[in-house]
């Protein structure tokens, strides 16, 4: 019987161009850099980093361009957060029927930017009973750590847990603990569909 339901925040709630930052870097010149912005994308994900000092090695690989141009194409990746995700989740909370989790691989110029652009984010936070972002938690996924964090911290059965996200790798990763997983595919699913497509829930 599953009595909490873990979600991913993009591609699951709010939409994104997973090509987009790479795109707009390579606008700005030397493309060879791409694989040193993974490495240091991975180090701020899990708050190894600040964004001050994450902005100033960008700037290191990219000495022509402003810290606006290295902004914008950093933060290129997020799209927009259909307002009908936010009722379905306003009316699953509403129901008290599971605990609600986000786990997300995020950092903080993308937080800071979903809560300029979105203007019902702190709503859409208060609908969860834990939060836990990646570069708070200085794990990230698909390290079997994290999910065993989220376990433990909240007391959970795995097999009592459904885990929604849109990167197989990740829930291949939880499955492997016993955790219930909808790999969700962005463009062809979409979360509102939840009971659907997991009509054990009901």
């Amino acid at each position: 019987m599953i009595k909490t339901l873990l979600f991913d925040f993009g591609d699951v709630f709010i939409n994104l161009d997973k090509t987009a930052t790479e795109r707009e870097f390579l606008k700005l010149g030397n493309a060879d850099n791409y694989q040193q912005i993974h490495s240091l994308a991975e180090s701020y994900e899990v708050g190894k980093m600040s964004t001050s000092e994450f902005y100033e090695a960008m700037g290191q690989l990219f000495p022509e361009a402003t810290s606006d141009q290295i902004s914008t194409a950093w933060n290129a990746i997020l799209k927009d957060f259909p307002l009908y995700r936010l009722e379905f989740l306003k009316q699953l909370a509403a129901i008290k029927e599971y605990k609600l989790i986000l786990l997300s691989n995020t950092n903080e110029a993308h937080i800071n930017w979903v809560k300029k652009k979105v203007p019902y984010f702190e709503e859409f936070k208060s609908y969860f009973d834990v939060f836990y972002l990646s570069y708070e938690i200085h794990l990230r996924k698909p390290d079997t750590a994290i999910y065993k964090y989220v376990l433990d911290q909240q007391d959970l059965k795995a097999t009592e847990v459904l885990f929604i996200d849109d990167t197989k790798e990740n829930t291949d990763v939880a499955k492997k603990l016993g955790i219930q997983t909808w790999n969700l595919r962005p463009g062809t699913d979409d979360i509102i569909d939840l009971f659907k497509v997991k009509t054990t829930l009901r």
